[in-house]
């Protein structure tokens, strides 16, 4: 996250508390606050489809909590109405309607300006990972390591299944709003992303890759893609900031089972380590 964005917005919520602008005021600061923290608290940009719906669930939120009683009403209207209305402020009333047009157009503007760039570069689909990489501390050979957690498969079934119903919640905690379902890439926010997320029932993926390799994505997530993967207009953060070791083996685990596809394994011919 950008802290000093964050810091922004929490500094303009304490003047706008100090200074008790009204509700007409604290509704406003509340979403100039929201959209800032939204489009520009994070340092991997949030997709515009997802930004606009957390900003229609802000603008929705405020307008229950203004029209929550006959006062908060008064308060968030009084303002507008006296503007309008009253013949001391017409200068306001003419500067204010005249700004919104303009910044309207400008907007438009901006959007339709927008220069059109080829990438600079081809993306590789399934980019070559490190040799190694390190997760909580600990580094992992991404030639050499195995799921730690596969052998259950035929040694202790039953421990298995608990692994793979592990990785369940951890998918559908995390994970499907992109992802989907039924895990084909089709998540409530995956037309906002580019190139759209990992389809696992295709046949190109997890039968081609080793299951390090996955975990390698699910650790590291859109920041660790390496140039040759961009462009990349994703939401994936580095999972390994919010989860174990184990729940990401274990999602790893879950997205095979549910596939009904085998992992290539290490030595096998294919992408990728």
């Amino acid at each position: 996250m950008n802290f000093l964005v964050i810091f922004g917005c929490l500094a303009l919520l304490a003047l706008v508390r100090l200074r008790n602008p009204g509700t007409l005021g604290w509704a406003f600061a509340w979403l100039i606050a929201t959209y800032v923290f939204i489009y520009f608290g994070f340092k991997v940009p949030v997709p515009g489809s997802v930004a606009a719906i957390y900003m229609a669930i802000a603008i929705g939120s405020l307008f229950a909590y203004v029209t929550s009683s006959r006062e908060r009403m008064e308060g968030f209207t009084g303002p507008i109405k006296r503007l309008v209305m009253d013949p001391s402020k017409r200068i306001m009333l003419v500067l204010v309607l005249i700004a919104l047009p303009v910044l309207a157009a400008l907007n438009v503007w901006a959007k339709m300006n927008v220069p059109l760039e080829a990438p600079a570069f081809g993306r590789t689909i399934h980019p070559a990972p490190p040799d190694t990489i390190t997760v909580h501390e600990q580094e992992i050979s991404l030639i050499t390591a195995d799921n730690p957690y596969r052998h259950y498969e035929t040694d202790d079934p039953d421990k298995f299944k608990e692994h793979v119903e592990n990785g369940r919640r951890v998918y559908f905690q995390n994970c499907f709003y992109c992802h989907g379902d039924g895990i084909a890439g089709d998540g409530m926010f995956a037309h906002g992303l580019n190139p759209i997320p990992t389809n696992f029932t295709d046949q190109g993926i997890i039968p081609q890759l080793q299951e390090s390799f996955l975990f390698w994505r699910v650790a590291k997530g859109g920041p660790g893609m390496p140039e040759e993967g961009g462009p990349w207009d994703t939401a994936m953060p580095a999972w390994e900031k919010f989860l174990t070791e184990e729940e990401m083996w274990d999602v790893v685990t879950f997205l095979s089972d549910f596939s009904g596809f085998t992992p290539r394994a290490r030595g096998e011919h294919g992408e990728g380590h």
